[in-house]
């Protein structure tokens, strides 16, 4: 048995890591570092990040534990103030552009030179040749098949997504420099890392055709749908055939086929004479997995 109170895991304990990028996927990344033990430092435009104004408890729930400067990197007090705390980074956050970061001096040939030990991580809407191209979460997750109607998706998929492969990024780094201190050559190691990459990566299920409409995790399964029951919702993943048999049994259409209208229909019909109470007993009772939701 696991020890009811295991220590964490924190592989970028020791590492210090310094992010420039505002909004999401910068400061996502950068929260996701500290819980894995890294020393984390943002610096952060005089106006602050635009988070901060139209949703401060998004802000103060991506910062915490975070030390946050000011500083201005156009002027010569900001450019000097980047450059010390660069000299005891690890590895560097950013965001930009590559134009920005080149007017800046930051792209990675310059950083390289000055900082031959930093590594990078650089965050980008699309990679290579399309980075300087103007984008959002939406319209990257648009690109890779993931709008199916007029509605907003329920999250912001690519950016939390580009977050993780951003962390990906900088455990790249940390395991990198820690071969060079075992031995190895060479300096730091510059990764970028693509919004749009990220919701290529999430959307693979749909290419293969898992979540299509004729997937049997996207709807042509009737164990596994969302439902309404007499008082709401209910997601049913009775997908597995011993999960399937526990639910039509239960449903009165023991052997059915999962995959027939009929059954799609008879469920239904069930389900909705249900309420959120009774299915919540019947799911422990019987072993379905099942989850009630509000209408």
């Amino acid at each position: 048995m696991p020890p009811d109170h295991a220590e964490p895991l924190l592989p970028l304990q020791g590492v210090r890591v310094l992010s420039l990028a505002l909004n999401l996927p910068g400061p996502a990344a950068l929260m996701r570092c500290r819980t894995l033990g890294a020393d984390c430092l943002k610096f952060e435009p005089p106006a602050g990040d635009p988070m901060q104004h139209y949703n401060r408890t998004a802000y103060d729930a991506l910062h915490a534990g975070i030390a946050v400067q000011s500083a201005d990197l156009k002027t010569h007090a900001g450019q000097q103030a980047l450059a010390r705390a660069l000299a005891t980074t690890d590895v560097l956050i950013t965001s930009f552009r590559p134009s920005a970061l080149a007017k800046l001096g930051l792209d990675w040939a310059s950083l390289r030179a000055r900082h031959p030990d930093l590594s990078q991580v650089a965050i980008v809407g699309a990679g290579g040749e399309r980075a300087e191209e103007p984008g959002h979460d939406l319209t990257y997750l648009a690109e890779s098949g993931l709008i199916t109607g007029t509605a907003l998706p329920p999250t912001l998929y690519a950016d939390m997504g580009g977050a993780l492969l951003a962390v990906e990024a900088v455990l790249q780094a940390a395991l990198h420099s820690r071969a060079n201190d075992a031995g190895g050559t060479g300096g730091g190691i510059y990764r970028e890392v693509a919004l749009n990459a990220a919701a290529d990566w999430l959307a693979l299920p749909r290419t293969w055709g898992l979540t299509q409409p004729t997937g049997a995790v996207g709807g042509a399964h009737a164990g596994y749908r969302v439902y309404a029951c007499a008082d709401g919702r209910v997601a049913v993943a009775a997908l597995e055939p011993h999960f399937a048999a526990r639910l039509c049994d239960a449903a009165g259409i023991a052997g059915a086929d999962m995959r027939a209208a009929s059954t799609h229909e008879t469920i239904a019909a069930w389900l909705q004479q249900q309420t959120r109470a009774e299915l919540e007993a019947l799911a422990t009772a019987k072993d379905i997995p099942l989850h009630t939701l509000d209408a």
